[in-house]
């Protein structure tokens, strides 16, 4: 079986991990920021619509990577069935390359125009999207997260020199920098073809122990794809109603907004990567108490940093003027990086490791039948944008707040009061950043976070003590 994860391992692979989401940010940041001020707006609303739907290739794979994770996360690289994996991934690429020639056939002949494009080149994602995902998930489970990072670094690389050579030659067409995205999964593809190179093509199973050992796989995973697809299309649904009712440039500037909210989420994704594998392999007893440190740093981390929204508006205002209704647009959105890494780093990971997948689909699903009834009535029925944005915030709110309360059933902690703070910061930051200007509500929210940390100050004084001998700890191994 797999080595345990010692404090200094665990440090050791956030650290790795997060130098990859730094270079991930680095490239995000040209995406989202650069690549909007030196291309038309339409063209950049068309390669959002694509970034959209490419998003969700991955529920293609049905679960069967999903349940990979959950039925190998246990065991190091060496110890892996080999053969059984080669069966998996053949599997896999022959039903993805046969998807992607379906919805290439019917984007050529029934879609015109733009979209036409958009969805051939969402066709191929199919394939380099699923590839890339399955490269990453065997450095993941194995624990051997510096790959995972080369991988990631590479990926992002590539996508990211692409697109700045398509900027230097002053490209404006929208599917060049969708090829871009394509370039770098290809260069992931290429990654773990090198460090996983007996995971891919070779000996493997017989078709029916092959096709068996694909149900395991299925039936294991289908409930954990569908519960970690189901909570993106939380957001994902909003947006798809955004793009259907409202006009290409609205949806771009929307789509800005949640881009640069995303930014936040960079390293809570990194350390995340981590988790999991490593809260397998950590003693069940200990878990309740790492998961109230771990919120204990959460918390307060993250709404301190959403201080630096006021800055970051007045920044992004003299840099891209023509996106100003975007800001408008991330002052309401924001306060989703607090839930959303929140049910990221925790709810999930711990859901996971206690194998409760059917709950994650049970609260996932009554938070999309929740946002798709509040978005639609917000969008078709008052035609107001606005509400939308806040309907986003809220259900949200609410699926991370419902899948907490299911986790800590589990281990028996109660933070009651945490929520009620929570939710008064976050209304707190709402309506400052949306109808005071941003210097007068930059002062309000900042004081307001003072008090949070007044009220809370138990929980701020015990963080910043077990950071200081974890720390000691580190040292002393």
């Amino acid at each position: 079986m797999a080595q345990k994860i010692t404090t200094k391992k665990f440090a050791t692979n956030v650290i790795v991990s997060i130098a990859a989401q730094i270079i991930s940010l680095a490239v995000s940041v040209i995406l989202n920021l650069v690549v909007p001020k030196l291309i038309d707006e339409f063209q950049y609303a068309y390669w959002q619509v694509y970034v959209l739907y490419s998003g969700y290739v991955g529920i293609l794979h049905f679960g069967l990577l999903d349940g990979l994770v959950l039925r190998y996360s246990r065991y190091d690289y060496e110890e892996l069935d080999r053969e059984r994996l080669r069966s998996q991934f053949k599997i896999l690429l022959f039903f993805t390359s046969a998807v992607t020639l379906i919805i290439a056939a019917v984007s050529a002949f029934s879609l015109g125009g733009a979209y036409k494009y958009i969805f051939i080149l969402v066709a191929a994602a199919v394939i380099t999207k699923n590839m890339v995902t399955y490269s990453s998930y065997m450095f993941q489970i194995t624990n051997r997260i510096s790959k995972y990072a080369v991988l990631t670094i590479a990926q992002r690389l590539a996508y990211g020199l692409t697109v700045v050579i398509l900027l230097v030659c002053k490209v404006n067409n929208f599917y060049w920098y969708c090829i871009a995205d394509l370039v770098g999964d290809c260069v992931g593809i290429a990654i773990g073809f090198v460090f996983n190179r007996g995971l891919y093509f070779g000996k493997s199973l017989k078709p029916k122990e092959a096709f068996k050992e694909l149900k395991e796989n299925i039936s294991s995973g289908i409930l954990l794809m569908l519960a970690n697809w189901s909570a993106m299309l939380i957001v994902g649904g909003a947006k798809m109603i955004i793009q259907w009712h409202w006009d290409e440039l609205v949806f771009g500037k929307v789509s800005f907004a949640f881009s640069v909210s995303n930014l936040f989420l960079v390293f809570i994704t990194a350390i995340s990567v981590v988790l999991f594998p490593s809260l397998k392999r950590i003693d069940e007893d200990k878990l309740p108490q790492m998961y109230k440190n771990i919120r204990g740093i959460l918390s307060p981390l993250l709404f301190f940093c959403m201080i630096f929204y006021f800055l970051g508006s007045w920044i992004l205002n003299l840099w891209l003027p023509k996106y100003a209704d975007s800001l408008v647009y991330l002052g309401v959105l924001l306060p989703i990086i607090i839930y959303s890494s929140k049910v990221s780093l925790l709810t999930n990971n711990y859901l996971k490791v206690f194998r409760k997948e059917k709950i994650m689909l049970v609260v996932n699903l009554i938070s999309i039948a929740l946002g798709a009834a509040a978005f639609s009535l917000c969008a078709y029925v008052f035609d107001n944008l606005f509400a939308v944005l806040v309907s986003v915030v809220c259900v949200i709110m609410f699926n991370s707040i419902l899948s907490e309360i299911c986790v800590l059933r589990v281990i028996k902690v109660k933070i009651i009061k945490d929520f009620i703070l929570e939710i008064i910061m976050t209304v707190g930051f709402i309506l400052s950043a949306s109808l005071l200007n941003l210097w007068q509500g930059c002062l309000v929210y900042a004081g307001l976070f003072a008090l949070y940390c007044i009220v809370n100050y138990k929980s701020v004084i015990a963080t910043f003590k077990m950071i200081f001998n974890r720390k000691k700890e580190v040292k002393e191994e």
